[in-house]
């Protein structure tokens, strides 16, 4: 039974293309997600070793100006791209009305994004100094200004990719760009750096820009030879533009909202721990630990829910607009069930080996504590991530808006509430508090459409209670070989983490939480 399960899955998993696009595409980009990460994981640690814990809550002081920029030209954009093209997918002339609604895409978002470049490269400074609080940050973001263009037409080129269901070439941008951005860094850092932390940590954001260009540069490749091979279709009369506003102004606006909320609130940090008694730079080091250090660890396993939330919302939609309701609940159970037994596996991974991990990795042992407390986090953040995008795919991104703004409203209120007396611990406590808010707001919402069901039998109790064994039989190995077998703590460490998820998809498998029903969904 168990050999046969397996066996099921990897056909369909294989050669089963068309009838399971979802899981085909959800392969390759958590593939391509994977590795991204794995570089991602590497270049953090190069990071810290490289910038002082000041520097790095600098650099990343940089990416909510980045978010914002990015939502106003590109997110809404592309999502609205990767609808469009789904819906157009029955069409008689489907080929040539996805094509026209790239170009119009394109010409939205390039125009957006010029005249943001413009404006941060102009005004650095005041944007450093009354917005950041940070001057220190005002050539970063000179340096991060020539990036938008280039990422604006990426977003729209992968949207439309997503749209068709595609996700070969998102893929590979999503790795070059990383690899490029990695090697440009590293290497200009060693030839230019020469020790100073300003000019390192300029180059750092100079990666970002270098890493979109090459990313950019293959996608608009990857078009003109998809272009080549197919056979020249009659002019049309489709003009979308007025149905890719209709869905890009309410997407942007709603995501604007949210990224500036979340760029105030990665601003408050540092401010707010200056309250609790900090200095300046003891603030910015905090913040540059939490977020330049133990999140990314956090984000890691959520590479494969991003890759299913990011395919998702063409799915529903697509299901939405035939009115398959029966396809949309099996789809959005499958989709819940598989973020939860994730999170419950990474919750392990951290609660157990968080202190073990910061200390091992970024020698660094507060990053490790910061991961055990955020361990509880992980089976709420994946699963929102879901939800939010089946709330999408519905049309209801008015939803997603209201429920994540309530989310970031009582984050920011612990914020301001008990980090001033309680430091760092009162912001983790209300990461916790506002993820399990959001998850409930975002499972209720879905519930008033399609009538999902939750199994909390396999879902829950029962990974739970596979993990609880294995992760003290784990632990205990750990304790009891590290300083036994003559490999690099890290790696074994590595291996142990690789060995107990193995042992915990097997044992699913065994006990029939996971089937070869799900695949077909």
């Amino acid at each position: 039974m168990f050999l046969n399960t397996i066996v099921k899955i990897l056909f369909w998993s294989l050669f089963m293309k068309k009838k399971n696009t979802l899981l085909t595409g959800t392969l390759i980009l958590t593939f391509a997600g994977l590795i991204t990460r794995i570089m991602g994981f590497f270049y953090k640690i190069f990071l810290s070793n490289t910038l002082t814990a000041e520097h790095l809550g600098l650099y990343q002081l940089v990416f909510p100006v980045y978010g914002i920029c990015f939502t106003l030209y590109g997110s809404g954009i592309q999502t609205a791209i990767s609808q469009l093209v789904a819906n157009c997918s029955a069409d008689l002339k489907a080929s040539a009305k996805q094509k026209r609604v790239l170009k119009t895409g394109l010409l939205l978002s390039v125009s957006i994004a010029l005249s943001l470049s413009v404006l941060l490269f102009w005004m650095g400074d005041v944007i450093a100094e009354k917005f950041l609080m940070e001057r220190r940050c005002a050539s970063s973001l000179r340096v991060l200004a020539f990036v938008f263009p280039f990422c604006g037409m990426t977003a729209c080129i992968n949207g439309y990719y997503y749209g068709l269901k595609k996700t070969g070439v998102p893929a590979t941008t999503q790795l070059l760009e990383q690899i490029v951005r990695i090697a440009s860094v590293y290497i200009l850092s060693v030839m230019l750096g020469n020790g100073n932390q300003k000019v390192t940590c300029e180059l750092a954001v100079l990666g970002i820009v270098l890493g979109e260009i090459a990313s950019d540069i293959f996608s608009i490749f990857a078009l003109l030879l998809d272009r080549k091979r197919k056979t020249k279709q009659k002019a049309i009369h489709f003009h979308p533009i007025k149905r890719l506003l209709s869905l890009t102004l309410p997407l942007t606006g709603n995501r604007l909202v949210v990224s500036l909320l979340h760029s105030y609130e990665a601003v408050l940090i540092p401010y707010m721990l200056q309250i609790y008694g900090m200095s300046s730079k003891k603030a910015l080091s905090v913040y540059g630990i939490l977020t330049g250090m133990s999140m990314p660890f956090i984000m890691f396993p959520s590479t494969i829910t991003n890759s299913v939330a990011v395919l998702l919302l063409p799915a529903v939609s697509e299901a939405q607009a035939s009115n398959n309701m029966t396809q949309i609940k099996k789809t959005s159970e499958v989709s819940m069930k598989y973020s939860l037994l994730i999170g419950l596996y990474a919750s392990c991974i951290f609660l157990l080996f968080g202190d073990t991990l910061g200390t091992v990795f970024f020698h660094n042992p507060t990053s490790g504590n910061y991961m055990t407390i955020l361990s509880w986090l992980c089976p709420f953040l994946y699963l929102s991530t879901m939800l939010g995008s089946i709330i999408n795919g519905l049309g209801e991104a008015h939803m997603t808006l209201f429920n994540t703004v309530i989310s970031l409203g009582v984050r920011i209120f612990f914020l301001c509430w008990l980090v001033p007396k309680q430091g760092l611990k009162g912001y983790m406590i209300g990461l916790l508090v506002s993820q399990l808010i959001i998850t409930i707001l975002d499972f209720y919402t879905i519930r008033k459409h399609v009538p999902i069901t939750i199994d909390s039998i396999n879902w829950i109790l029962k990974p739970s209670l596979i993990l609880l064994c294995l992760g003290f039989l784990s632990l205990k190995l750990y304790e009891y070989f590290k300083a036994l077998i003559p490999i690099p703590s890290g790696l074994f460490l590595i291996l142990l983490c690789i060995a107990l998820g193995t042992i915990y998809l097997c044992f699913l498998l065994l006990t029939n939480v996971i089937t070869t029903n799900d695949l077909q969904a």
